[in-house]
């Protein structure tokens, strides 16, 4: 005989014994029938914010917490109800017969070619709950999460089916929610205008443009409306001497990054500044040839293949130092880390195999890593396993700088802006595109000499590019 159960969904480990993660946002509301593997809210871990897949086939049965809150991995985040068989020899639910495979989270179900999961009929204990938005479109290749600690099955309890769900938080996002509390403005009683209700920064504007907030209110909402995206912090409260932001998710686990790298590796920098004029050339030669239509080429793209390149002559660069065992463990493939300022904070994803791609692949690549992470899209398999980084200072007009090391990497390469600069060129002062490359890395695995010869090939190949053919 069938009957139906309460299912638990614990927030599980991300990725890299990550210890908690903010829940972004909600994609079901109580009530919602979803189905296995569908996504069911987005999480920021302290690398990204990653799409939560169902682990079950039911009913949404309770949301444990809200949108912004930070939860500890093995807490409840929500309640499924489901389909089961109160028989002793009766099948186990669907959810759980499904076949198991390895994922980033640890295991998720996979639908079998058979065996579906019936979908429920969706029920609503108020016209309230009718006014829920509608559940997300499944997202098929995603795997569904394994719970962090062992899901425990009960018997429904009557209140579940017949009490109301809980009303809904307004739906918005952390900045908006940050300026809705320092305007002092209820959510409750903004009407959102973007898609399915969410509520945008110019909605709590123009609501306090209204003339329901004192003026002072008014005037900081004025003010903040200057300060661009919705993803900026919010301004200071009028008269306040301070503002205190909390330190989570990229920041902080960037902040500790950085801390354990400068005390733990011993850095030294160098800088060469070059003639990138040729380099400059090429580039706009390659952008006008048809082999490259449609292909998104950068000073970041061409410098990116010399350090690929360079590389094969110094591995030394492409190595990590490994205390417990006492060794320097050089790679024979190289993971190019790529600095990316987001909305979130600083990351570096990085390109698998990279030395393996030709000009044209690395291209789609560097684009594709760039656009993901503007997006906070980027995974946390993207953010682990790098080898080598570049950062791009060059875009905010910066000459040069001194990095410091990704963790667990030897080397990180900085480039600056290309400038029109008088230059000793055939014997003659003439107007030359140049650059600054800034080198930093660990001296416990890279000798001055090594650091030195690498960034000397590195500058030679974009000061001439054919002598390319004289280094591969």
């Amino acid at each position: 005989m069938s009957a139906t159960m309460i299912k638990e969904f614990r927030l599980p480990d991300l990725g890299e014994g990550l210890t908690e993660s903010e829940i972004v946002a909600w994609k079901v509301a109580v009530g919602d029938t979803v189905t296995l593997n569908q996504i069911i809210a987005e999480v920021e871990t302290a690398k990204a914010v990653v799409e939560l897949p169902s682990p079950f086939a039911g009913v949404v049965a309770a949301l444990h917490e809200q949108p912004g809150t930070v939860v500890e991995v093995g807490k409840p985040i929500v309640s499924f109800e489901i389909e089961g068989d109160d028989g002793a020899g009766g099948s186990a639910p669907a959810a759980e017969t499904a076949k198991r495979e390895p994922n980033l989270v640890g295991y998720g179900a996979v639908l079998e070619a058979s065996g579906r999961p019936a979908r429920r009929a969706r029920t609503f204990a108020s016209s309230a709950a009718a006014a829920a938005p509608v559940a997300a479109e499944p997202a098929a290749p995603v795997v569904a999460a394994e719970p962090a600690a062992p899901v425990v099955a009960a018997e429904p309890a009557a209140p579940v089916a017949a009490a109301a769900p809980p009303a809904e938080r307004p739906r918005s996002t952390p900045p908006v929610r940050k300026l809705a509390k320092d305007l002092g403005v209820d959510l409750e009683a903004v009407t959102g205008s973007g898609v399915s209700g969410l509520i945008t920064r110019d909605d709590v504007r123009n609501f306090v443009g209204g003339g329901d907030l004192p003026a002072a209110a008014q005037e900081l909402a004025g003010a903040q409306a200057l300060g661009g995206p919705e993803t900026q912090p919010a301004g200071p409260a009028q008269g306040a001497r301070e503002t205190r932001i909390p330190i989570k998710g990229v920041r902080k686990f960037t902040a500790a990054a950085m801390v354990a790298s400068a005390f733990t590796a011993p850095h030294v920098t160098e800088f060469l500044t070059i003639d990138v004029t040729p380099t400059m050339e090429l580039l706009g030669r390659l952008k006008d040839s048809r082999a490259f239509a449609g292909y998104k080429l950068t000073p970041l793209t061409l410098v990116s293949k010399a350090v690929l390149i360079a590389l094969r002559n110094h591995p030394t660069l492409n190595a990590r130092w490994d205390e417990a065992s006492q060794e320097i463990v050089q790679f024979n493939y190289v993971n190019l880390g790529i600095a990316a300022a987001t909305p979130r904070g600083l990351t570096v994803p990085n390109i698998k195999d990279a030395d393996r791609l030709s000009l044209r692949e690395l291209s789609s690549a560097l684009t594709e890593l760039t656009d993901t992470a503007r997006a906070g899209k980027t995974s946390p398999e993207s953010l682990s396993g790098g080898t080598i980084s570049i950062t791009n200072i060059g875009v905010f007009g910066i000459d040069a700088g001194t990095p410091i090391l990704n963790p667990g990497e030897a080397a990180i390469l900085a480039l600056g802006a290309v400038r029109k600069m008088p230059w000793e060129y055939q014997d003659e002062v003439a107007l030359r595109q140049v650059m600054t490359l800034s080198l930093s890395f660990d001296h416990r695995l890279v000798d001055g000499e090594q650091g030195s010869r690498f960034l000397q090939d590195l500058g030679t190949m974009l000061a001439d590019p054919g002598m390319v053919l004289a280094m591969v």
